[in-house]
């Protein structure tokens, strides 16, 4: 009896160990999960009239429970890499079905995919028109690669003051070949459909009327029409037009683009003292980009920003939580799948309810790194293997012994 009760002791105390290595072995995983061993103790008895004598009869494996507790947050120069903050898992979908992680190493493919080093793609809430993200959906998380489109420049906001005291100029207009023809000049920067730079230039001139100017707008040195009318009250404010914006006729640029129409808001503009100040300038509009940097909020949100400015929201992080993580079926690559015992994963967003939030440019560090902690538990189930082995070597020799009376 000494000898089985051992055995199971020997038993309990090699799979101690087993896990223990692999806690140890697993320390620079990233997001990766200990565990621990669970134990019963075995008890033969059976019927109403037991003894209180009775001794038990071993150990037996009951569990071997994985810890899903935090690892620490380190931080890296890759802006793919994320870690989660509080609770939640990385949802996974490899064209079978979906898996979840806490290792949030990411990288791109040649089409611009998120995947992890397993070719998992990483799953976010794809965007809706209008703005916000359609959370009964998962998809693919994918990177633009292709040039973000020109937008065409089709109005210039001008906030800027014009003197009262200008007097008209007595040259005729004629601003490219004589600076004396008008009182103040205005450039901008304009682009054309298919993102091409033009230089523009409002020209204004004093007219005779009082508090009455004239605007003439120049693209690339091309006049677009005629003049058009700027009328101040006798309190510096623009009363006419009344909109308070200039629309001048299109004018041809680059060769394939579509014609540049120009609007002028000159709503802002003012007619004060003796001093031209142009106080904003700002046309709309932008030329072709390409996509420059990946930027990925505390709320998951992953935006696209290009060269020229502009951003594109391209999905948010679709995380999942469990009832119970210890249920989760462990799979290789720090991945875990859902069964029975977990219960079906509730998704989410970072940040909202029970979620933690994501940070980008760090990753979740194993929470067995603790080796002090680890070889504190390898030595306790050395020794235990090690006094099971001696009960089996002193249960052998008190054997020799019975058998040696016996002969």
């Amino acid at each position: 009896m000494p000898f089985n009760i051992a055995l199971s002791g020997l038993n309990a105390a090699s799979k101690d160990l087993e896990v223990t290595a692999n806690n140890i072995a697993n320390t620079a995983t990233t997001g990766f999960k200990g565990s621990r061993t669970q134990f019963a103790e075995l008890f033969n008895a059976a019927g109403p009239n037991l003894s209180s004598s009775q001794t038990g009869s071993g150990v037996r494996l009951t569990n071997v429970a994985q810890q899903f507790t935090a690892g620490s947050i380190e931080t890296t120069n890759n802006s793919l890499d994320f870690a989660i903050s509080g609770g939640g898992f990385f949802t996974l979908h490899d064209g079978k079905g979906y898996s979840y992680t806490r290792a949030g190493a990411f990288q791109k493919d040649q089409n611009g995919y998120v995947m992890n080093a397993n070719g998992q793609r990483l799953q976010v809430y794809p965007p809706v028109a209008g703005g916000g993200f359609d959370n009964s959906t998962l998809t693919d998380l994918q990177l633009v690669t292709s040039q973000n489109a020109a937008k065409a420049t089709d109005l210039v906001q001008m906030s800027l003051n014009l003197p009262s005291n200008a007097t008209p100029p007595a040259a005729a207009f004629d601003p490219l070949n004589n600076p004396l023809s008008y009182n103040q000049a205005t450039p901008f920067t304009a682009y054309d459909s298919l993102g091409a730079t033009h230089s523009g230039v409002v020209y204004f001139v004093k007219d005779p009327a009082a508090n009455v100017w004239n605007a003439s707008l120049y693209v690339d040195g091309t006049s677009t029409g005629a003049s058009q009318r700027l009328t101040f009250n006798s309190s510096g404010a623009l009363v006419a037009p009344a909109s308070g914006r200039l629309s001048f006729p299109a004018v041809s640029v680059s060769p394939g683009a579509n014609p540049m129409q120009l609007t002028l808001d000159m709503s802002k503009a003012t007619q004060f003292g003796n001093t031209y100040a142009a106080s904003a300038i700002n046309p709309n509009g932008y030329p072709t980009g390409i996509l420059s940097s990946i930027d990925v909020s505390r709320e998951g949100v992953v935006q696209a920003k290009y060269s020229n400015g502009q951003t594109a929201s391209l999905g948010q992080l679709a995380l999942a939580q469990f009832s119970n993580e210890q249920g989760l079926r462990q799979l290789d690559n720090t991945n875990w799948a859902a069964s029975y015992d977990s219960g079906t994963p509730v998704m989410g967003a970072a940040g909202g309810g029970t979620f933690g939030n994501v940070q980008a440019g760090a990753l979740e560090a194993s929470n067995s790194a603790d080796l002090t902690a680890q070889l504190v538990n390898m030595i306790k189930a050395q020794r235990n293997y090690q006094a099971n082995a001696q009960v089996i070597s002193v249960d052998n020799q008190l054997t020799q012994t019975v058998i040696n009376i016996r002969n």
